[in-house]
């Protein structure tokens, strides 16, 4: 594996002649840690991906694939989901507290502007789709 990708080994499920859907197991941090069965935090989750099909693979339903994708993706990922965000919620309240804005309607306005952002992200989300492109390895 290359520095530059991530890669997730799963199964897979269904094989289109536009698509192949891969079933992984997401492991939180915490689903190595000897104690996980008393602790209750510890989950893990299945998830499904959609991966353009290669035309020359032979990949059938049940076997072992790596799926991979950029690691800048992920990076633009974290962007896009989380720094954006805060970054958008931190103007938001610093500025409209700064012009004298009571507390409670500063901090409602913010919320109001994060969710428009994540309004916009959920419009726009099949051409954001388009860069996310995992792969078959």
């Amino acid at each position: 594996m290359a520095k530059n990708e991530v890669s997730h080994k799963g199964i897979v499920k269904s094989v289109t002649p536009e698509l192949t859907t891969v079933e992984i197991l997401s492991l939180s941090a915490c689903a190595e840690c000897h104690a996980k069965g008393m602790c209750g935090i510890a989950d893990s989750e299945i998830k499904e991906i959609s991966v353009p099909t290669d035309p020359y693979s032979d990949h059938k339903p049940g076997d072992e694939v790596e799926v991979m994708l950029k690691k800048s993706m992920g990076l633009k990922a974290v962007w896009i989901s989380y720094v954006i965000p805060l970054f958008i919620l931190m103007i938001l309240i610093l500025s409209l507290s700064s012009v004298t804005v009571h507390e409670v309607y500063a901090g409602l306005g913010a919320i109001a502007g994060v969710a428009l952002y994540y309004l916009l992200i959920y419009i726009f989300r099949d051409r954001l789709a388009k860069d996310f492109v995992f792969y078959i390895k």
